[in-house]
């Protein structure tokens, strides 16, 4: 057997690194690393990923002596791959760092995603989710490459294909001004804003989206680079709609006609694992009602009182990313009590399921300083998400150490010390890789002037005919509450620098009676990032009914899942049926 042909990589601690690595194992290739910028120039074709800051990573890249190294070698011809951050710097400049210079490959300027769209309408930033690389706004162009090699993929880029954004800056797309320079350009649009999302000449090609994260779509990209076939035959994705699902239960037809999505982004949804250790010391996949996870029943195949035990984590995520989950999240639901530098098993369920799970993935549990119980010293919670990140995750999830963080918030008059786990890891890595996951419970009150909490007026009065909430924030895997409302809980956390809220319902969990539309209505008038729906999903209807009735930006099932009550796939195939916009399934 031959030696895997080698690309070079040229990592600067840019965060989830692991599933690049995986992405071009996958694709038949090897990694070499980047050390020095003497290394890049014995490299024939290299790849410079990223997340986070414009500027960390240009003056990452400059004080290391990469910048005059990189520049040389695409001025050789040898390839070239920028992926998000790396295709940033191929730019001019971002308004993110006005003051730091980008590589000016690319003579266009970087600016923020608005708030809100022409028309008044909300969108939330960062940009997280499964978009369009299209070039179908070539086809009137009488300059452009032989109607973009007539009707050829570029770089296996396919039209019906969606793939996987995540960021707050982007280079805007003005028609015709970046192909009078030769460049083919492949676009998205989010509310009315239209941007590269792929960009390519001789080369040099780069993405805005996550090739190692956009499922089949991104691995055909990412290959497509590797053999060096920028063009090929289009692969036609098949879209859930009206028709049958495939072997592996994953949709097989066309859908109808579709609705905007959010904001051009499709319906996202979100397999979820709580995962603790059972009484045998077992790493499972559980679920409980309102947290409780043993179980009741005396014919429980596990026993009462037992942890309640619904499968193995690393499986049932392959399980899901096969059906078509947009997203993996795991929370490991007892890590407060323990230290997640310890927690090796965790850390290699990370590093097997990105593997072969190529979409992105969240973990969350004990995300805090702490002291490690080994040597007695004192570790930040950059650290323990520097490890969960090089161990395969995207994002982490904050749960109580957010909360603390928020009452300080408050208590400070809205004083930002830059020390918090929220803060830290923010700079670090950037706003898109820090989720809260928040666990709100109601408190009814006869009148909103019973407290100082944020209220809502509610269709489901208590027993004793109380038509007022508040929503109380909990910690400690909700065993807690605290006198913080899930409004003042939310808008500190975005004030800290979190890029998206896991907004739980204690009420709601375990239930199936569908998500609280109430609690999520409130915290989205709130805050401008995304927020995920969480708990009480039963039915793929619920999830048609959260996406129509709440501006929420995606949504997540746990239960219903793991009990093998409904599949993703079948989730995906009543939204594709109802009309509504979600992430066509492909296979590699």
């Amino acid at each position: 057997m031959g030696r895997m042909p080698k690309v070079h990589l040229l990592d600067y601690v840019a965060g989830n690194i692991r599933s690049l690595v995986n992405a071009i194992e996958k694709c038949g290739w090897e990694v070499e690393w980047i050390r020095s910028p003497e290394d890049v120039q014995k490299a024939e074709k290299i790849i410079l990923p990223g997340v986070g800051h414009f500027g960390h990573c240009l003056t990452s890249l400059s004080t290391a002596g990469y910048l005059p190294a990189i520049q040389s070698h695409i001025s050789s011809g040898k390839p070239f791959f920028g992926i998000c951050v790396g295709l940033q710097a191929l730019f001019t400049g971002s308004e993110e760092a006005p003051s730091v210079s980008g590589l000016n490959i690319i003579p266009t300027s970087l600016k923020r995603f608005s708030a809100e769209n022409a028309d008044g309408s909300k969108k939330s930033v960062p940009c997280i989710g499964w978009n369009d690389a299209s070039t179908l706004h070539h086809d009137s162009d009488q300059n452009q490459t032989a109607a973009l090699e007539k009707g050829r993929s570029f770089y296996g880029l396919n039209q019906r294909s969606k793939y996987y954004y995540v960021h707050s800056y982007f280079a805007p797309y003005v028609p015709g001004e970046l192909e009078a320079s030769g460049w083919v350009v492949a676009t998205a649009t989010y509310g009315d804003e239209s941007y590269v999302g792929a960009i390519g000449k001789g080369n040099v090609f780069a993405t805005q989206f996550h090739p190692e994260k956009s499922g089949a779509a991104g691995l055909r990209v990412i290959k497509a680079f590797l053999e060096g076939n920028i063009w090929s035959d289009p692969v036609i994705p098949s879209v859930p709609g009206t028709s049958s699902t495939a072997a592996n239960g994953a949709p097989s037809s066309l859908a109808g006609k579709t609705d905007g999505g959010t904001n051009g982004l499709t319906r996202r949804i979100i397999a979820c694992l709580d995962v603790r250790t059972n009484d045998q010391g077992d790493l499972v996949v559980t679920k409980g009602d309102q947290y409780d996870v043993r179980e009741k029943s005396v014919t429980s195949t596990t026993g009462p009182g037992q942890v309640r035990n619904l499968g193995k984590p690393v499986d049932m995520a392959r399980r899901y990313y096969e059906q078509g989950a947009d997203e993996i999240t795991f929370l490991n639901i007892t890590s407060f009590r323990d230290c997640p530098i310890t927690d090796l098993p965790m850390l290699e369920i990370l590093r097997r399921t990105s593997e072969t799970v190529f979409v992105p993935l969240t973990i969350g549990g004990g995300i805090r300083d702490m002291t490690d119980p080994a040597t007695g010293k004192t570790v930040s919670a950059l650290d323990v998400a520097k490890l969960y990140f090089a161990s395969g995750a995207d994002k982490v999830s904050i749960g109580s150490d957010a909360v603390l963080a928020a009452e300080e918030y408050h208590a400070s008059g809205g004083h930002l010390t830059g020390r918090t786990s929220i803060e830290t890891i923010s700079a670090a890595y950037g706003a898109q890789a820090v989720v809260v996951s928040v666990d709100p419970k109601r408190v009814f009150v006869s009148s909103p002037s019973d407290t100082a909490h944020h209220t809502v007026r509610t269709a489901f009065p208590d027993a004793d005919g109380r038509q007022h909430v508040w929503y109380a924030c909990t910690i400690k895997g909700g065993r807690e509450t605290r006198d913080l409302d899930v409004v003042q809980l939310c808008t500190a956390v975005q004030a800290l620098g979190a890029g998206e809220i896991l907004l739980n319902a204690i009420d709601r969990d375990g239930s199936n009676r569908g998500y609280d539309l109430e609690l999520i209505d409130m915290v989205k008038a709130a805050v401008g990032v995304p927020v995920i729906a969480s708990s009480g999903a039963g039915v793929p209807s619920h999830f048609e009914e959260v996406f129509r009735k709440t501006g929420v930006d995606a949504a997540l099932g746990a239960g219903m899942f793991h009990r093998g009550e409904y599949t993703v796939a079948q989730v995906k195939e009543h939204l594709g049926q109802a009309g509504l916009l979600v992430r066509p399934f492909e296979e590699f």
